[in-house]
Parts: C-alpha cells; structure tokens; sequence
C-alpha cells in the first residue's frame, strides 16, 4: 500500500509536470494562432503526451527503478507518443482537406452558383455542408425573386412614364391654345384640362397607395365593418359611370357580413374591382356583386362580369403593378372612364392581404370572376 507521503509526491510531481508542459503548449498556440488546424491539433496532441511522458518520467526516476526499466520505460513513451502524434496528423490532414472544401463551397456561394451537399467526415462538418448547399438555394431564389422584383418596377416606371406623359402632352397643347387664343371652344378646353388633371391626381394616388403597401407602411385604422354597407355604397357611387356605358349593376347580400378591418382601403379594394369590370363590360351587360358569410369564420365578395374573360396564360399576371392586359399602354381618356395607371387590381391585392385575406380571379362563361374572402369580425378578435 502506498504512504501518504508518496502519494504527495507523485501527486506533485504529476501536477508540476503538467503545469510545465501545459504552460509550454499555451505559449506555442499562441504563436501559431494564426497557422492551420493540422498544427494546432498536433501542438495539443504533443502536448498531451508530453505531459503524461513528463510526470510518468519524473516519478519512475524517483521510484529508484534500474537504468535498463527505465530505458524500456521511455522508450514505450515514444513510441506512444510517436503513434499519437501520426494518428493527430492523420486526423489534422482530414480537417485541413475538408476545411478547404468547406472553403471553395463558401466561395461558390459568394458567387451566386448554387451547391450540392456533399458528404464529409464528422457529425459538425456533414451538417455544416448540408445547411451551406441549403443557404446556397435560398440565396438562388432570393437572387430570382430581387430580379423579378427589379424588372417589375422597371416595366412599371416604363409604363407610369408613358402614361403620365399623354396626359401632360395634352395639358400643354390645351393651355397653349388658350394662351394663343386659338381655342374655338374655350369652355370645352377648360372641362378637359379638368379630366386630365384628374387622371393625373388619380395616377399619383395609386402610385402612392401601392408605394404604401409594397412598403410594408400601410397603416390601417381597423374596426367592425360592414361589407354589406361598403358593397351598396360603392354600387350607389359607381351607377352613374355604370349607366354611361349600359350596364347594370346588381348586388345580393346574404348572412352575417361584419368583419375586422378599415372602412375606407375595403371600399377602395370594392371600387378598384367595380371599376375594372365596367370598364371591361360590353354595352347592355350585368356585372354581378355578391357578398355572402362562408362555412369557415369568413365573409366573401364576389364580382362577375360579361367582359370576355381573361386569357389563361394571363390570369397569373392580372394583380401585377402595370400590368392592363391590352396592347396600348395609353389610358382612356374618356370622361366617363377616368383613366389609371394599371395599379388597380395591384392595389386591390396588396389591402386585401393586409387584411389577412385572400383575393382569386378565374374564367367564367362569357366573362371573368373576381372572389375576395376577409375574416369576419368575431373570427379576427376571438
């Protein structure tokens, strides 16, 4: 049984040994702080053995053992020690040759090509390639979605130039027939000048309304709203434009139709639709308007006119900013017709979201149907 005393000993001695060596180790990895794993692992791999050498050494010389034990002793150390160190180099090369891997896929990722995950050794690296191929993607179609984002509002500032300037090229030749004094019909011109005013005032509008909702700053002021009384004012305001043209209006209400949101973007979402149909709606058509409760804690609105419907490979383009769907870009300039800038049905999309809803276009027989479904009132504050 080993004293006490020996004990202290060996204990010291293992304890001084360590202390040295794990002091030597610290200075070198601070030196080589900036060099590759492989040395760093193989200063700790040495390290390690250095100390276990060390105090194995320091105390079997104490111990009185012969020359020839202790001999075999260090020689058994080294020999360990040798085979540590090349299994850490072995280890280390690993690490290096992956870690360079790792470092050509980061770079293949900075320069916007997308990654496959490949297999590496080690639980940390597998994982650590999979989520760069996983980031590699999502980068992909981030790039695609800025992209198509960029050549939307390309088409659109190309689209708004083109618009406002007939308008303002009106407006000039106008007023400068009137400074002229060549206007034969002086009040005739004054009632234009309005109209395109008008259309302007109504472009800028639009223009700011969407600017709001691509944003993100659209601020609603949200409270219990009727859609039945939105729907029958909106019909009321827009019967006079729909009785211009010959066409008729007809509205049906079913079923408890409160919902949570802003009285005056909802009656802006129920005009923008009302208008877009009579503006596609042939002389002596119906434009249909229902709102109804659904099934599932929502109400419904639903607009159905005679206009001919949409081509199918358009339909997923129709709430696009800009987007008309007619050869000319050139608005009408008809009193009875105000004139946008194709940010109707954009507009339409974008409060309809932002109230938590859903807005859907499809053909129907003879025409197009418009469907906006909006949470009700007790299913938003329950």
């Amino acid at each position: 049984m080993i004293a006490l005393s020996d004990f202290v000993t060996i204990l010291l001695t293992a304890v001084a040994a360590a202390a040295v060596v794990a002091f030597i180790a610290g200075v070198a990895l601070r030196l080589a702080r900036h060099q590759s794993m492989l040395w760093r692992l193989l200063i700790v791999v040495a390290a390690t053995v250095a100390s276990i050498a060390a105090a194995t050494i320091a105390i079997a010389a104490q111990m009185y053992i012969s020359d020839h034990d202790l001999l075999v002793l260090c020689w058994v150390i080294g020999v360990g020690a040798a085979a540590s160190l090349g299994g850490a180099a072995v280890i280390g090369v690993g690490i290096t040759r992956t870690g360079a891997r790792l470092r050509s896929t980061a770079r293949a990722i900075g320069e916007g090509r997308i990654v496959l995950p490949e297999d590496h050794d080690g639980l940390e690296f597998a994982a650590l390639a999979r989520e760069l191929a996983e980031t590699s993607q999502r980068l992909a179609r981030s790039r695609e979605e800025v992209a198509t984002l960029d050549a939307s509002r390309r088409r659109l500032v190309a689209w708004i130039s083109h618009d406002l300037r007939t308008p303002l090229a009106a407006l000039r030749a106008m007023a400068e027939s009137l400074e002229d004094g060549v206007a034969e019909e002086p009040a005739r011109y004054h009632r234009q000048i309005r109209v395109q005013a008008e259309t302007l005032a109504s472009m800028v509008d639009d223009l700011f309304e969407l600017s709001k909702i691509q944003s993100g700053t659209l601020a609603l002021n949200m409270g219990p709203v009727s859609l039945f009384d939105l729907v029958s004012d909106a019909v009321a305001d827009l019967h006079p434009v729909a009785a211009s043209r010959s066409v008729t209006l007809k509205e049906s209400s079913t079923g408890n139709l409160t919902l949570f949101g802003d009285a005056r973007e909802l009656s802006r979402v129920i005009d923008n639709l009302l208008m877009n149909a009579i503006r596609h709606s042939p002389a002596d058509s119906e434009i249909l308007i229902s709102a109804r409760e659904t099934e599932d804690e929502h109400v419904a609105l639903s607009i159905v006119d005679a206009g001919g419907g949409i081509p199918e490979e358009d339909l997923g383009k129709i709430f696009d900013a800009g987007w008309r769907g007619t050869p000319s870009r050139t608005p009408s300039t008809a009193s009875d017709m105000p004139a946008g800038a194709g940010l109707g049905l954009a507009i339409v999309a974008g409060i309809v979201e932002a109230h938590a809803g859903g807005v859907t276009v499809r053909n129907v027989p003879g025409g197009c149907r418009f469907d906006v479904t909006l949470p009700r009132f007790g299913a938003r504050t329950a």
